[in-house]
């Protein structure tokens, strides 16, 4: 599989990829999968080859959308994928108009920007997301999550690595 060139993005390792999938495999099967800030596009299609349904890739950068359409082909998948070339926040917006819940969204935004604290804020308020929605950020060590408590998201596992974690969370019911 191709990769973004440069140092724009960060591919997620094999080893912190599979211990991610292993982590996900029971929401996989024939689920609808939102990949924000796609870079190569390699977490949506891991999704869509375990099994999802289908999977939106939502990347701003014009080279990252022609390797995740060249890697979408590459793993015969592009029938099963949906590119949408726009920031993650424009993309939330264009998906409430024409999809229902996601059961995965997973983000893995630039570090230390609080962009993924700034998509947590408006899935909060969105059609995208549901009790039964899984979401997954990828973020670094350092990067605290503790606003949560101010929106409708419980934290229910975190995953540490050597350089990053994977923190999951739910739409919480009972809204705080």
């Amino acid at each position: 599989m191709k990769t973004v060139p440069g140092m724009e993005t960060r591919p997620t390792t094999d080893r912190i990829k599979e211990t991610l999938f292993n982590i996900l495999a029971p929401e996989l099967p024939d689920c609808e999968f939102l990949d924000l800030f796609s870079g190569s596009g390699g977490i949506g299609i891991e999704a869509l080859s375990r099994g999802a349904n289908r999977a939106y890739f939502v990347d701003n950068s014009r080279t990252a959308i022609k390797v995740i359409r060249e890697n979408l082909i590459h793993t015969r998948l592009e029938s099963k994928g949906e590119i949408l070339g726009c920031d993650a926040i424009g993309a939330i917006r264009m998906l409430e108009q024409r999809h229902g819940a996601f059961d995965v969204i997973f983000m893995d935004p630039p570090y230390e920007k609080e962009l993924e604290k700034q998509v947590l804020y408006t899935l909060a308020h969105s059609s995208l997301v549901n009790e039964d929605t899984l979401i997954v950020i990828e973020a670094s060590l350092n990067t605290e999550f503790d606003y949560l408590t101010d929106l409708p998201f419980e934290l229910y596992r975190v995953k540490k690595y050597k350089t990053n974690k994977h923190v999951f969370c739910c739409y919480s019911v009972t809204e705080n």
